[in-house]
């Protein structure tokens, strides 16, 4: 099926968003895909009105949001496996799909205003919104980073004056964490409204506090190193020296233990080390590096 038919002779498009989605791709454009854009899953079928409906709805905005997301028809005569594997019983059914689980569905002909809140609430936002501005050619070398003790003060002066604020609470609980406060992190990160839960520095902050109270059962860096060398299988060790280098600020030492756990066993102590990735992931900021390490893990892991 063909879902934007092109004039005879116009060129093909640089990059499609929409793409007919089967069991003999779907763990490569799907699943592994996932890892890096999130995918909408429309489950469908010809006869099918109301997909009629939603369809045009899902292909519009996939153009829109132009690589904020990947849209994947699958036809349910054709894929029944599929779709009995996903559970559907009545369609259209719209499965999203981020870092290769199942992150929320809907089912039935949305509205187009809905289906944008549906997107929104997974951070999933047009590309006009998300691309960061141009910075001018003749723009001044930035400012040197802020420290996260600096950090602390100005967001501590800041909620004096404005104390009912939640987005200052939420970077004052990163803040803190960072300068390894990590009961008090926890404690604003605690005290949050329920629906700040799903902001990305909220997820960001709770794999950080993951990653530090791990350390309380972690031995030394030393006794580590030690029993990696007399073991390279040693997978609670190159474990702990991940957690270790993630938080001493050497995150692609610490993500390449977790790929060297992945790579001998990826059920290691049910699935810890995709975690411990995972977790990394949301909280490291080098793009390229956490790019490079999710194109990795995939490999690894389909």
């Amino acid at each position: 099926m063909n879902f934007r038919p092109k004039p005879d002779g116009a060129a093909a498009p640089a990059e499609s968003f929409v793409f007919e989605a089967g069991e003999a791709n779907f763990e490569t454009d799907v699943l592994q895909a996932s890892l890096q854009t999130p995918v909408l899953v429309d489950f469908w079928a010809t006869w099918c009105g109301p997909c009629k409906t939603l369809g045009p709805i899902l292909e519009k905005l996939a153009d829109e949001y132009a690589g904020a997301f990947r849209l994947a028809k699958i036809d349910c005569d054709k894929e029944q496996q599929l779709a009995g594997m996903f559970g559907v019983r009545s369609i259209p059914t719209v499965v999203l799909i981020q870092n290769g689980q199942i992150a929320d569905a809907f089912t039935g002909a949305l509205p187009e205003s809905q289906v944008r809140e549906f997107l929104k609430r997974h951070h999933i936002e047009p590309a006009s919104r998300i691309e960061a501005p141009e910075q001018d050619a003749g723009t001044a070398e930035p400012a040197p980073a802020e420290t996260p003790q600096a950090a602390v003060a100005r967001l501590t002066r800041a909620l004096a004056t404005d104390p009912d604020n939640t987005e200052l609470k939420l970077d004052l609980a990163l803040a803190r964490a960072r300068t390894g406060d990590t009961a008090g992190a926890q404690k604003t990160l605690d005290a949050l409204p329920v629906d700040m839960a799903e902001d990305d520095r909220a997820k960001a902050l709770s794999a950080l506090l993951a990653m530090q109270q791990s350390l309380a059962g972690i031995p030394a860096a030393a006794e580590l190193l030690a029993r990696v060398e007399r073991d390279p299988r040693d997978f609670a060790a190159l474990d702990g020296l991940g957690v270790r280098q993630l938080l001493g600020g050497d995150a692609a030492d610490a993500m390449q233990r977790w790929l060297a756990i992945l790579a001998s066993d990826r059920n290691w102590s049910e699935g810890l080390a995709r975690k411990r990735l995972l977790d990394a992931f949301r909280i490291v900021h080098d793009e390229a590096l956490v790019a490079a390490t999710r194109r990795r893990m995939s490999s690894l892991l389909f």
